[in-house]
């Protein structure tokens, strides 16, 4: 029988519980989300179930990498049905804490944890100071709950790299494990901002994922990166979507592609009506 999810806020109470189980020898795996789970998140918390002697995941909404004008205040919260998913994931605790107990002097003098340089390309283009955001309170996630290994997604591809070049560049001792993009039947990748999108909106939002497999087929045909990269974006256009980016990169440097590269990920952001989605396809030529 499943023992039941225990829950934590407080900093020092998490921290002194898992410090008992690592003086036991028992391995801490962490998931960090962002709650609204869904079946992407599940993913995760099984793989890390398998691979943890103790599960750990947090839930918290960080405000941090909102912009101004973003969905910060809208995003779905979802707190009694993620503690469900949760607990029938077997996981054994849970960290929620509030925006006080992660930033108790405020953002504004908050010290902040920033990757120069990629940070600004793909997502950080259109999403200034995200990644300096995410940076911050992942560290704070890893300071907190000292995890052996941690499960990412890789929908946020862009963000698995800044994450793993900021423990590789401060010397943080955790081993990061990406997963793979769980998509719904449709190609459409699972997010929780998919729940902003009516019936309609969903459909046309297959073309995201359609568009990056037509350019891995013209890649792969031997077609020219930057063209691909235009056809792409006119295909999103065609299907109803606002293109925000789409590049075809290098894959260990997320650098946009030259040509003589072999080992490559397509990343892609678009916008259906309000909701902005990201995507991507790694590929090897």
């Amino acid at each position: 029988m499943t023992e039941s999810l225990k829950v934590f806020g407080n900093i020092p109470s998490v921290r002194e519980l898992l410090e008992r189980h690592r003086r036991a020898g028992e391995s801490i795996g962490l998931v960090p989300t962002m709650g609204n789970l869904h079946a992407g998140h599940v993913s995760l918390l099984e793989a890390a179930r398998r691979q943890s002697d103790v599960l750990v995941a947090s839930i918290f909404i960080n405000p941090m990498q909102f912009g101004p004008s973003e969905d910060l205040s809208s995003y779905p919260r979802t707190f009694d049905a993620d503690c469900e998913v949760l607990q029938a994931s077997g996981c054994n605790y849970l960290f929620a804490p509030q925006v006080e107990d992660i930033y108790p002097l405020g953002m504004a003098g908050q010290t902040v944890v920033s990757l120069p340089h990629i940070s600004a390309l793909h997502c950080g283009k259109s999403r200034p100071a995200h990644f300096d955001g995410v940076c911050t309170v992942v560290c704070k996630l890893f300071n907190i709950v000292q995890p052996d290994r941690a499960w990412f997604g890789l929908k946020d591809y862009q963000q698995f790299h800044i994450i793993s070049r900021m423990v590789d560049d401060l010397n943080i001792p955790v081993s990061l494990i990406g997963m793979p993009i769980i998509r719904e039947d449709s190609g459409l990748a699972m997010s929780s901002r998919n729940g902003y999108l009516s019936a309609a909106e969903k459909h046309r939002a297959t073309a995201l994922y359609q568009s990056l497999q037509s350019a891995a087929a013209s890649l792969a045909r031997g077609q020219e990166f930057r063209l691909v990269e235009r056809l792409a974006a006119e295909q999103l256009q065609d299907a109803g979507m606002k293109p925000d980016y789409f590049t075809v990169c290098d894959r260990n440097t997320l650098l946009p592609a030259q040509g003589q590269e072999t080992r490559l990920v397509i990343l892609a952001a678009a916008w259906i009506s309000n909701t902005r989605l990201i995507d991507n396809l790694p590929l090897d030529l």
